[in-house]
């Protein structure tokens, strides 16, 4: 089998499929020039964070996001505290998050005392079961923080009327999200708010960063206190607050990367197509679709592999790819609840088994994409993943 052969390959130390690593969530950057003037100009002003350009970063945030308020933070962790905070919950309240997320979901909420309660997600689309949701409000639930997983909404109007039968605050991690919508509207003003993320690996980026979007006006004043140690506009202290405002230099490598937001966009769909194309037929291999009828920004191309279809282990499928420098990630492996800080604590965050959740997890990859990655690149990737899966053709 071809999957023998190349693993022959791979013990006798034959050359990989890729000379230089082919990596998941490469760095888009944008227009240098306009970067450069930017951080010229933030030089010549001598105003380093939470200046000018976070402003007008924040204004062309609020417009994508359809959203008449934005707060930008340091990054989206903080910005999902805050958030938390400003939406009114406390130490000791129970928010619902889902089992198929990255830890920094359920982290930002347990590092303020807020607890997360596990939740399982919907198999389809690997957002959280509104339905499973609702059997597990309890007497100190307070509150629900969906995460549109890899730009996937949430069923966020099921989310709201359940939240409304049981007076939750609900939130939204929407690190994955900008540039997406639900019905029409764009991710960004539904629940109390919403937290992106710009981290490098995200398809806009600020080098490191984030933004709480909202459309409630008190939410979003609690918030850009909160950020700044507490300090309102007048430089009173009315909030406890933290420091998690973002740097001039960020802003400046946001607003950059925003307003070549849309040629991103085009390059991961041309990507997503010609992914599709190339595994098509590969039995036990599928490239997981986005919401139907809606703007997606397939910042991530994800695989599902099913090991007794296709003959080979997402694992051993990783293991395969990464010898042969194609830097796959087995997004999200392990599930969240089956990790440590949370698995040996069932007491507290109530890890009962989740079914979905954990077979999701047993099954994605996220494949190389972006502009960093040519056309070229992946249609050798993809003859590399039809080699190595025994029952391709």
């Amino acid at each position: 089998m071809e999957q023998t052969t190349n693993a022959a390959r791979h013990e006798a130390g034959a050359a990989p499929e890729f000379t230089e690593p082919l990596h998941v969530g490469r760095p888009n950057l944008g227009d240098r020039d306009r970067f450069r003037q930017r951080i010229e100009g933030a030089l010549d002003r001598q105003w380093l964070t939470d200046g000018p350009l976070v402003l007008e970063f924040e204004e062309a945030l609020a417009q994508v996001a359809g959203t008449t308020y934005c707060v930008a933070m340091c990054n989206a962790t903080a910005g999902i505290q805050v958030a938390a905070r400003a939406g009114g919950l406390v130490a000791g309240d129970e928010v619902l998050v889902p089992g198929f997320t990255w830890v920094a979901t359920a982290h930002a909420l347990d590092w303020i005392g807020i607890v997360p309660v596990f939740c399982d997600v919907d198999e389809a689309s690997g957002t959280i079961d509104p339905e499973h949701a609702e059997r597990l409000v309890g007497p100190r639930t307070r509150g629900i923080l969906g995460v549109h997983v890899f730009g996937h909404p949430c069923e966020i109007d099921r989310l709201a009327e359940l939240a409304a039968r049981h007076d939750l605050v609900v939130l939204y991690d929407a690190a994955h999200g900008i540039g997406c919508t639900y019905r029409g509207l764009p991710i960004g003003g539904f629940g109390a708010a919403e937290v992106f993320s710009f981290h490098a690996n995200k398809y806009v980026n600020s080098f490191e960063g984030g933004a709480i979007v909202t459309n409630d006006a008190a939410v979003a004043h609690r918030a850009r206190a909160m950020r700044n140690f507490g300090i309102t506009p007048d430089r009173k202290v009315a909030f406890p607050g933290t420091n998690a405002k973002l740097t001039e230099g960020a802003a400046a490598m946001g607003l950059t990367s925003l307003e070549s937001m849309m040629d991103f966009a085009a390059a991961n769909r041309d990507n997503h197509g010609r992914y599709r194309a190339g595994l098509a037929g590969v039995p036990g291999i599928s490239v997981r679709r986005q919401a139907a009828d809606e703007v997606a920004n397939h910042q991530y191309l994800i695989i599902e592999v099913d090991a007794p279809v296709a003959g080979i282990h997402r694992d051993r499928l990783h293991e395969l790819l990464t010898w042969n420098n194609v830097l796959s990630r087995p997004y999200f492996h392990p599930a969240c609840h089956q990790l440590l800080p949370y698995a040996d604590r069932p007491e507290r965050y109530a890890p009962l088994p989740l079914p979905r959740s954990e077979a999701l997890a047993d099954r994605v990859l996220a494949l190389p994409t972006g502009t960093a990655v040519t056309p070229e690149d992946i249609d050798r990737v993809a003859g590399l993943i039809r080699r190595l899966v025994p029952n391709a053709s």
